[in-house]
Protein backbone atom coordinates (compact mmCIF):
# COMPACT_ATOMS: atom_id res chain seq x y z
CA UNK A 1 0.00 0.00 0.00
CA UNK A 2 1.58 3.66 -1.19
CA UNK A 3 0.92 5.48 2.07
CA UNK A 4 0.18 9.01 1.57
CA UNK A 5 2.67 11.53 3.22
CA UNK A 6 1.37 13.76 5.93
CA UNK A 7 5.12 15.07 7.03
CA UNK A 8 8.07 15.94 5.79
CA UNK A 9 11.53 15.61 8.22
CA UNK A 10 14.70 17.79 7.34
CA UNK A 11 18.29 16.79 7.98
CA UNK A 12 19.87 20.50 9.37
CA UNK A 13 23.22 21.15 8.37
CA UNK A 14 23.93 20.78 4.35
CA UNK A 15 20.00 20.34 3.73
CA UNK A 16 18.29 23.46 5.43
CA UNK A 17 21.14 25.32 6.53
CA UNK A 18 25.01 26.11 5.41
CA UNK A 19 26.40 25.90 8.53
CA UNK A 20 29.79 25.29 7.48
CA UNK A 21 31.30 28.69 7.90
CA UNK A 22 30.44 28.71 12.14
CA UNK A 23 31.50 25.03 12.19
CA UNK A 24 34.89 25.55 10.82
CA UNK A 25 35.71 28.40 12.95
CA UNK A 26 34.51 26.34 16.02
CA UNK A 27 36.59 23.65 15.04
CA UNK A 28 39.44 25.45 14.18
CA UNK A 29 39.16 27.39 17.68
CA UNK A 30 39.56 24.21 19.22
CA UNK A 31 42.57 23.28 17.35
CA UNK A 32 44.43 26.19 18.39
CA UNK A 33 43.13 25.67 21.89
CA UNK A 34 44.94 22.09 21.49
CA UNK A 35 47.88 24.06 19.77
CA UNK A 36 47.16 22.27 16.57
CA UNK A 37 46.78 23.94 12.97
CA UNK A 38 43.67 25.00 11.39
CA UNK A 39 41.72 22.70 8.82
CA UNK A 40 40.36 23.74 5.48
CA UNK A 41 36.23 24.30 5.20
CA UNK A 42 36.42 21.30 2.67
CA UNK A 43 37.98 19.10 5.02
CA UNK A 44 35.32 20.47 7.87
CA UNK A 45 32.73 19.27 5.38
CA UNK A 46 33.57 15.83 5.39
CA UNK A 47 33.61 15.63 9.59
CA UNK A 48 29.74 17.14 9.57
CA UNK A 49 27.08 14.61 10.08
CA UNK A 50 27.24 12.34 12.72
CA UNK A 51 26.84 13.91 15.64
CA UNK A 52 29.17 16.13 17.76
CA UNK A 53 31.77 13.37 19.10
CA UNK A 54 32.15 12.13 15.55
CA UNK A 55 33.53 16.12 14.30
CA UNK A 56 35.69 16.47 17.21
CA UNK A 57 37.38 13.46 16.49
CA UNK A 58 37.95 13.32 13.66
CA UNK A 59 39.43 17.10 13.60
CA UNK A 60 41.26 15.73 15.81
CA UNK A 61 42.52 12.46 13.71
CA UNK A 62 43.46 14.48 10.84
CA UNK A 63 46.18 15.98 13.13
CA UNK A 64 47.43 12.39 13.94
CA UNK A 65 46.08 13.16 17.50
CA UNK A 66 44.12 10.29 19.14
CA UNK A 67 41.44 11.42 21.70
CA UNK A 68 39.00 8.92 23.19
CA UNK A 69 36.93 8.73 26.21
CA UNK A 70 37.21 11.10 28.76
CA UNK A 71 39.35 13.12 27.13
CA UNK A 72 37.21 13.36 23.93
CA UNK A 73 34.22 14.15 26.36
CA UNK A 74 36.29 16.71 27.61
CA UNK A 75 36.73 18.08 24.21
CA UNK A 76 33.37 17.97 22.90
CA UNK A 77 32.22 19.71 25.97
CA UNK A 78 35.14 22.72 24.82
CA UNK A 79 34.44 23.00 21.63
CA UNK A 80 29.98 23.69 22.22
CA UNK A 81 31.89 26.18 24.27
CA UNK A 82 32.89 27.92 20.88
CA UNK A 83 30.60 26.68 18.59
CA UNK A 84 27.25 27.49 20.45
CA UNK A 85 27.80 30.98 21.34
CA UNK A 86 28.47 31.69 16.96
CA UNK A 87 25.82 29.00 15.93
CA UNK A 88 23.60 31.58 14.36
CA UNK A 89 26.45 34.22 13.31
CA UNK A 90 27.42 32.90 9.68
CA UNK A 91 24.93 30.29 9.04
CA UNK A 92 22.15 30.81 6.55
CA UNK A 93 19.29 28.63 5.11
CA UNK A 94 20.01 27.02 1.52
CA UNK A 95 17.99 29.06 -1.88
CA UNK A 96 14.50 27.79 -1.97
CA UNK A 97 14.17 26.58 1.91
CA UNK A 98 12.01 29.30 3.33
CA UNK A 99 9.72 29.46 0.57
CA UNK A 100 8.93 26.02 0.23
CA UNK A 101 8.70 25.01 4.21
CA UNK A 102 6.21 28.05 4.23
CA UNK A 103 4.29 26.40 1.55
CA UNK A 104 4.41 23.05 2.82
CA UNK A 105 3.31 24.24 6.11
CA UNK A 106 0.25 26.18 4.39
CA UNK A 107 -0.45 23.27 2.32
CA UNK A 108 -1.27 20.98 6.11
CA UNK A 109 2.29 19.43 5.78
CA UNK A 110 3.80 19.03 9.27
CA UNK A 111 7.41 19.55 9.34
CA UNK A 112 10.43 18.34 11.76
CA UNK A 113 13.95 18.85 12.05
CA UNK A 114 15.82 15.39 12.94
CA UNK A 115 19.58 16.10 13.13
CA UNK A 116 22.88 14.88 15.14
CA UNK A 117 22.98 18.42 16.25
CA UNK A 118 22.46 18.83 20.08
CA UNK A 119 18.45 19.72 19.94
CA UNK A 120 18.58 23.33 22.02
CA UNK A 121 21.02 24.69 19.26
CA UNK A 122 19.03 23.36 16.31
CA UNK A 123 16.13 24.97 17.69
CA UNK A 124 17.88 28.31 18.10
CA UNK A 125 19.62 27.79 14.61
CA UNK A 126 15.48 27.26 12.94
CA UNK A 127 14.06 30.27 14.98
CA UNK A 128 17.01 32.58 14.35
CA UNK A 129 16.47 32.05 10.59
CA UNK A 130 12.64 32.75 10.14
CA UNK A 131 11.42 29.18 10.01
CA UNK A 132 11.09 28.20 13.74
CA UNK A 133 7.33 28.38 13.46
CA UNK A 134 6.57 25.77 10.81
CA UNK A 135 8.81 23.28 12.43
CA UNK A 136 6.65 21.45 14.77
CA UNK A 137 9.54 19.06 16.16
CA UNK A 138 13.08 19.10 16.74
CA UNK A 139 14.79 16.05 17.24
CA UNK A 140 18.94 16.62 18.23
CA UNK A 141 21.57 13.70 19.03
CA UNK A 142 20.68 14.86 22.80
CA UNK A 143 17.46 13.22 22.52
CA UNK A 144 18.29 10.58 24.61
CA UNK A 145 17.87 7.51 21.93
CA UNK A 146 20.96 6.26 19.59
CA UNK A 147 22.29 8.76 16.33
CA UNK A 148 21.77 8.73 12.92
CA UNK A 149 22.11 6.56 11.17
CA UNK A 150 20.40 4.37 13.12
CA UNK A 151 16.44 4.07 13.21
CA UNK A 152 15.86 5.57 15.97
CA UNK A 153 15.61 9.46 16.16
CA UNK A 154 13.50 9.03 12.99
CA UNK A 155 11.00 6.88 14.73
CA UNK A 156 11.00 9.38 17.74
CA UNK A 157 9.70 11.97 15.60
CA UNK A 158 7.15 9.98 13.82
CA UNK A 159 6.19 9.39 17.51
CA UNK A 160 6.36 13.12 18.75
CA UNK A 161 4.60 14.18 15.28
CA UNK A 162 1.61 11.40 15.92
CA UNK A 163 2.06 10.03 12.46
CA UNK A 164 2.88 6.43 11.25
CA UNK A 165 6.71 6.25 9.77
CA UNK A 166 4.77 5.11 6.44
CA UNK A 167 3.58 8.96 6.29
CA UNK A 168 7.36 10.78 6.93
CA UNK A 169 9.37 11.88 4.17
CA UNK A 170 13.42 12.27 5.06
CA UNK A 171 14.65 15.02 3.42
CA UNK A 172 18.71 14.91 3.93
CA UNK A 173 22.11 15.47 1.62
CA UNK A 174 24.56 12.54 2.85
CA UNK A 175 25.05 8.45 2.96
CA UNK A 176 24.34 9.02 6.77
CA UNK A 177 20.90 10.06 6.03
CA UNK A 178 19.85 7.26 4.11
CA UNK A 179 21.06 4.67 5.89
CA UNK A 180 18.93 6.05 8.68
CA UNK A 181 15.83 6.69 6.74
CA UNK A 182 16.63 2.88 5.16
CA UNK A 183 17.40 1.43 8.72
CA UNK A 184 13.99 3.19 9.92
CA UNK A 185 12.08 1.88 6.89
CA UNK A 186 11.19 5.69 5.56
CA UNK A 187 11.20 7.28 2.16
CA UNK A 188 14.22 9.62 1.57
CA UNK A 189 15.11 12.31 -0.88
CA UNK A 190 18.40 14.06 -1.27
CA UNK A 191 19.81 17.60 -2.19
CA UNK A 192 22.52 17.57 -4.24
CA UNK A 193 24.16 20.11 -2.49
CA UNK A 194 25.18 19.99 0.82
CA UNK A 195 28.28 17.90 3.14
CA UNK A 196 28.63 15.18 1.26
CA UNK A 197 31.72 13.17 -0.57
CA UNK A 198 29.64 11.07 -2.42
CA UNK A 199 27.21 12.83 -5.01
CA UNK A 200 23.60 12.57 -4.26
CA UNK A 201 23.05 10.43 -7.18
CA UNK A 202 25.05 7.84 -6.11
CA UNK A 203 23.76 7.39 -2.43
CA UNK A 204 20.48 5.33 -3.79
CA UNK A 205 17.77 7.67 -2.41
CA UNK A 206 14.39 7.01 -3.46
CA UNK A 207 14.60 10.84 -5.03
CA UNK A 208 17.35 12.85 -5.96
CA UNK A 209 16.84 17.00 -6.05
CA UNK A 210 18.91 19.99 -6.93
CA UNK A 211 17.33 22.09 -4.24
CA UNK A 212 13.94 22.17 -2.13
CA UNK A 213 11.85 23.58 -5.43
CA UNK A 214 11.76 19.52 -6.35
CA UNK A 215 9.68 19.03 -3.25
CA UNK A 216 6.48 19.33 -4.88
CA UNK A 217 7.39 17.04 -7.81
CA UNK A 218 8.54 14.18 -5.30
CA UNK A 219 5.29 14.68 -3.24
CA UNK A 220 3.21 14.30 -6.28
CA UNK A 221 5.16 11.11 -7.65
CA UNK A 222 4.56 9.59 -3.44
CA UNK A 223 0.40 10.00 -4.39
Amino acid sequence: MNHPIRALVFDLDGTLVDSLPDLTEAVNDLMAANGLGPHPESAVSAMVGKGVPVLVQKAFDAHGVIVAGEALAAQVKTYLGFYEPRATRLTRLYPHVAEMVGKLSGAGYRLAVCTNKPTAVSREIVDSLGIGAEIDVVVGGDSGVAAKPAPDMLWLVAERLGLPKEQLLFVGDSANDVASARSADIRVALVRYGYTEVPADELKADFVMDDFRGLPAVLEKLG
